[in-house]
């Protein structure tokens, strides 16, 4: 389940944007001020930002730096900002699409559907020349030879491979496996599990996984 940030400061607007994003199958969390957006994403991966620009506490703009440089975040900014300059400045930061107000609610979700589909496409293989994980397949490499995991160090991998660079507290990874049916429920049995996995896709020469003592664990 894709999980989805809309930061929009219009109360009835917000809702109105979460619930058909809900019924449509998406989990959403909505936020209306920057501050709000930050201790949401602090706590959770989110797969889309959906962002206005003119905000209590800052802009959207500003929020979309702070949010890229700490994750892969796709956004969609969604505001009555409509100018060449505003629009292209949105893209130049990195958004995945650029939406003005007044909109229509059946063409945002269709943009949100083309957007989250198409980064699946391309998340459906990791190749780093020596490491292969074929995410549609389930099927992990080591060059010819196939590391066989578990299902549980499968999701882990497919997790921390999802989110490279970012790290993944210990209390957010747990909790998004949880939500993907891992009944792992502490630490140790997840050091344990990452442990495994660890001695099957990695050689001295290739390490993949930095555990940040104290904080959790980051892909590298």
């Amino acid at each position: 389940m894709h999980t989805i940030l809309v930061l929009e400061d219009d109360i009835e607007l917000n809702n109105t944007i979460c619930c058909s994003l809900e019924k449509n199958g998406y989990r959403v969390m909505g936020a209306r001020t920057c501050e709000e957006a930050k201790n949401y994403a602090n706590s959770y991966t989110f797969h889309m930002a959906i962002l206005d620009i003119n905000l209590p506490d800052g802009n959207g703009f500003q929020f979309c730096k702070w949010l890229k440089a700490r994750s892969n975040t796709l956004i969609l900014f969604l505001s009555a900002k409509d100018l060449e300059t505003d629009i292209l400045n949105g893209y130049e930061l990195g958004a995945d699409d650029y939406v003005t107000k007044p909109f229509s609610m059946r063409i945002l979700l269709k943009k949100v559907y083309v957007i989250l589909s198409r980064k699946s496409q391309e998340a459906n293989i990791y190749d780093d020349g020596f490491l292969k994980v074929d995410f549609e397949l389930g099927i992990v490499q080591q060059g010819v030879n196939e590391c066989l995991l578990s299902p549980t160090e499968y999701r882990i991998l497919k997790k921390l491979i999802e989110n490279k660079g970012k790290l993944l507290t210990y209390s957010v990874l747990l909790d998004s496996l949880w939500d993907e049916g891992v009944q792992i429920t502490d630490k140790h049995t997840l050091a344990v599990n990452i442990n495994r996995l660890r001695k099957k896709i990695e050689t001295e020469e290739h390490s993949y996984i930095s555990n940040v003592y104290g904080m959790g664990y980051i892909w590298k």
